[in-house]
């Protein structure tokens, strides 16, 4: 768009003031880009101790009771995909594309070296990813930057969107992306407190759930390429060792992101110092 440089008074759009004649297309001022950036990075109140405590509870219901978890788990399922493919990034690895499939599970394909230390990291990373993911947040949470946390959500879902290879894939992240950026665009703050507590509580809880499933249904002997398996095929260790390793991370960061999420309720309560 050529920007018009005579002599007509401003005039004040949506955006601010543009130089131009009326009806003019307007122009983004520094003021709205300054809103825009203290929306994004600036710190929200400090939400209820009732809150914090009943989006706990919340989390804990979805994750122990049936129906709501075969739902929820597509979360979990996301963020597990999504740690396999950053990792297999970080060690070189080249990423094929993911899978996420109606039935929560998923794939992610990688080309490289079909052992050695990037193999191992790559499948490490799925397991341990979703509650990595929730302390993450449980950080931002903890400087109360709730906006801030939503939108680098929706960044995530998009980057990940573009190595999505099948088409129910491309629906579920659709879909939760739309859902946090709505929230995040059009919710009133306490809206935003409620859904990112909600969130990050279900990922701190959520990752404890898929790895004694795992156990169950590898004591079946119906999981036999899980990636407790592949990790016991390029290691020296046994797959039970892997699993544990896994429940024993995950279960370390549930209670590192609770004190982070509870810990101005602790400290009021005169709990911790």
């Amino acid at each position: 768009m050529r920007r018009v440089t005579s002599a007509l008074p401003a005039v004040d759009g949506p955006y601010g003031a543009v130089d131009g004649p009326v009806g003019s297309r307007p122009m983004v001022s520094f003021d709205g880009l300054t809103d825009l950036w203290d929306r994004l990075f600036g710190a929200q109140p400090d939400p209820p101790p009732l809150l914090v405590l009943l989006t706990a509870l919340g989390a804990l219901v979805v994750v122990s009771t049936r129906l709501p978890w075969r739902i929820a788990r597509n979360a979990v399922t996301i963020a597990h995909e999504g740690g396999h493919a950053l990792v297999a990034l970080l060690t070189g690895r080249k990423l094929r594309g993911i899978r996420l499939h109606s039935d929560t599970s998923g794939l992610t394909l990688s080309a490289g070296r079909p052992s050695g230390p990037g193999m191992i990291l790559t499948l490490l990373a799925g397991y341990v990813a979703p509650p990595l993911v929730g302390l993450a947040g449980a950080w931002l949470l903890g400087g109360n930057r709730i906006t801030l946390l939503l939108w680098v959500a929706v960044a995530l879902l998009l980057a990940m969107l573009v190595m999505i290879r099948n088409a129910f894939g491309v629906i579920s992240l659709l879909v939760t992306g739309g859902v946090v950026l709505a929230v995040s665009w059009y919710a009133s703050p306490q809206v935003q407190a409620a859904f990112a507590y909600a969130g990050v509580w279900f990922l701190l809880l959520g990752g404890v759930r898929p790895v004694v499933e795992l156990q169950r249904v590898r004591s079946r002997g119906r999981m036999p390429a899980s990636d407790a398996d592949q990790l016991a095929g390029l290691t020296p260790f046994p797959a039970f060792f892997w699993v544990t390793v896994f429940a024993l991370v995950n279960v370390a960061v549930l209670l590192a992101g609770a004190l982070l999420l509870t810990g101005p309720i602790l400290t009021e309560a005169g709990l911790t110092g």
